[in-house]
């Protein structure tokens, strides 16, 4: 992932995107520093956690900005958000989350608030970096009630 941010970069600043550079940077900076804590290269599914905590982390900074009514730091932020899911797996959408958790449910019979623990692990293992945590949540919250 390394390389192909690093060449992302030269592309962008040869190409003057500003916006897009500077997020590169950000995001090369928080993959190094994660691997320098671990003193090894990360895997794939570590990289994805680092890029998914800094999507996670733009939302909602968006969010904030917008009820703090700075419009314009909000759209920098998405602007960094878009960037940013370009390098993040395709999501599922709720109506394909919502098919993937009935057949998990289905699959291993869950029936009430106390097998969310086996349908959230299920669908993790099967979907994890497809699915986006919070949405898993609500939609197995209502599927199990």
């Amino acid at each position: 992932m390394l390389e192909k941010l690093s060449a992302d970069l030269k592309a962008a600043m040869k190409a003057g995107e500003k916006v897009k550079m500077l997020t590169i940077r950000s995001l090369m900076t928080e993959l190094k520093k994660e691997r320098g804590n671990k003193n090894e290269d990360l895997d794939e599914a570590e990289t994805m956690a680092v890029l998914k905590r800094s999507a996670k982390m733009r939302r909602e900074s968006t969010a904030q900005y917008r009820n703090g009514n700075r419009e314009d730091l909000a759209a920098q932020e998405e602007a960094e958000l878009a960037i940013i899911e370009t390098y993040l797996p395709r999501q599922m959408s709720d109506e394909e989350i919502e098919r993937a958790v009935s057949a998990i449910v289905e699959e291993t019979g869950a029936a009430g608030k106390g097998d969310f623990g086996k349908v959230m692990k299920a669908l993790m293992s099967r979907h994890g970096g497809e699915v986006d945590g919070g949405k898993a949540k609500a939609i197995i919250t209502k599927l199990l009630n």
